[in-house]
């Protein structure tokens, strides 16, 4: 018998139910998302799952998810940001200022902004890493600051129109590549006026890959050893999730198909979920922030994976402020105000810990779209913002004590 056999034979087999107690961290906020969005459904009589509303819903949160993936790289390495929202206003304010009153192009525009964003999250970096300041400190006084620059850089005053180019940032849709002939007949299949083909099949491509990855990651865990998830419960939640994928796309693909930003929030997403959880540097990040002094001693840098974790949340709050900048069409010496207690929110409703080291990307996306599923939802149903901030308050609190719990019961 070969080591591969032995240890799957050893392989812990648990019942649904111990395995939902033991990750409920994990699956807890997929239910919470899943309970919330059928609920809205049903009160909104089928106005939140329509076409247009679920484009809506991608891209009014586009630059909420974007942010979230950074701050759960600072909040795992056990620091918060504070000045996420002001580095977004001021950035979408800078790209205005040099596409409207310089003429600079567009691709310039980007380049020039995200370099910005990185090197104020570098020098925010730099005094937490290397001087031992308090981020929540470091951060507040970033946050005074560039509210501050950006209403000096907008004169107080709003300033657009941008050009078409720059727009389809965030307001821009992926044409459909296949020929018209093809998508109406497709479309005579599936009952429907119009549909984008290529849309319809992201979303089929993506629900394979998503469970081929599950399928082998799963083969991969019984090799070695590593506790399996109860078949039915691993088949039913790959089952939903791809179910799941292919009707939002279908959604999209009856509505104007695949937006511009959501794209880039895949790739993000992508991109950041294999870093955090593939690559050295990423398993170091979670090392600093479960246990610093623990981490230096077995030869971890930790001021330099700390000013990173800080310069990237730059460049990403830059990313975000010229989405929102190009969805608005204008930057406003507003833009971004308190939109950090949100990308906060996000991340700990997603299930990131207080204290550091713990939390996912996958989590931390599926908290942005619950905390956008309930603003949507509340809107449609006419809640006043009064409720809706007073409602988003007690969810975050009740993650919060979700995640505290969880901690006392494993001590």
């Amino acid at each position: 018998m070969d080591a591969a056999e032995q240890s799957a034979k050893t392989t812990k087999k648990l019942g649904i139910g111990e395995y939902l107690v033991r990750h409920m961290r994990e699956y807890g906020l997929l239910f919470a998302l899943i309970a919330i969005m059928l609920f809205f459904q049903v009160v909104t009589n089928g106005t939140l799952l329509k076409p247009v509303n679920v484009t809506n819903l991608l891209l009014q949160n586009s630059y909420i998810i974007i942010m979230a993936l950074g701050m759960l790289i600072v909040i795992v390495a056990g620091h918060i940001d504070l000045s996420v929202g002001s580095v977004m206003g001021f950035v979408g304010a800078l790209a205005a200022v040099m596409i409207v009153e310089y003429d600079q192009s567009t691709g310039v525009t980007i380049v020039t902004c995200l370099v910005a964003g990185g090197l104020i999250g570098a020098a925010q970096g730099y005094w937490i890493a290397y001087w031992s300041i308090p981020s929540f400190i470091v951060t507040l006084a970033g946050m005074l600051v560039f509210r501050g620059l950006s209403l000096w850089l907008l004169e107080g005053q709003s300033l657009g129109p941008f050009p078409r180019e720059f727009q389809m940032i965030s307001n821009g849709f992926v044409p459909d590549i296949v020929p018209q002939s093809v998508s109406d007949a497709v479309a005579g299949l599936l009952g429907v006026k119009r549909i984008n083909v290529l849309s319809l099949a992201t979303g089929i491509i993506a629900a394979f890959l998503i469970t081929w990855i599950g399928l082998k990651a799963r083969e991969q865990n019984r090799a070695h050893g590593i506790e399996l998830e109860p078949s039915a419960f691993f088949y039913a939640r790959i089952g939903i999730t791809s179910l799941a994928l292919i009707f939002i796309f279908y959604k999209l693909s009856t509505f104007r198909g695949l937006p511009n930003v959501l794209l880039t929030m895949g790739v993000l997403t992508i991109i950041y979920a294999f870093f955090t959880e593939r690559t050295v540097t990423g398993r170091r990040i979670y090392a600093l922030g479960g246990n610093e002094k623990a981490a230096k001693l077995s030869g971890v840098k930790t001021e330099r994976l700390t000013f990173l974790a800080f310069a990237n949340m730059g460049v990403l709050a830059a990313a975000a402020g010229m989405v929102f900048a190009a969805r608005l069409n204008s930057a406003t010496p507003k833009a971004g105000f308190a939109l950090e207690l949100d990308v906060i929110a996000a991340v700990f409703i997603g299930g990131a810990s207080m204290s550091g080291g713990v939390g996912r990307i996958v989590g931390a996306v599926v908290g942005a779209f619950l905390m956008g599923v309930l603003n949507n939802g509340m809107s449609i149903l006419g809640i006043g913002i009064d409720y809706q901030q007073v409602i988003k308050g007690l969810v975050l609190l009740a993650a919060v004590i979700f995640d505290v719990y969880n901690k006392s019961k494993q001590t």
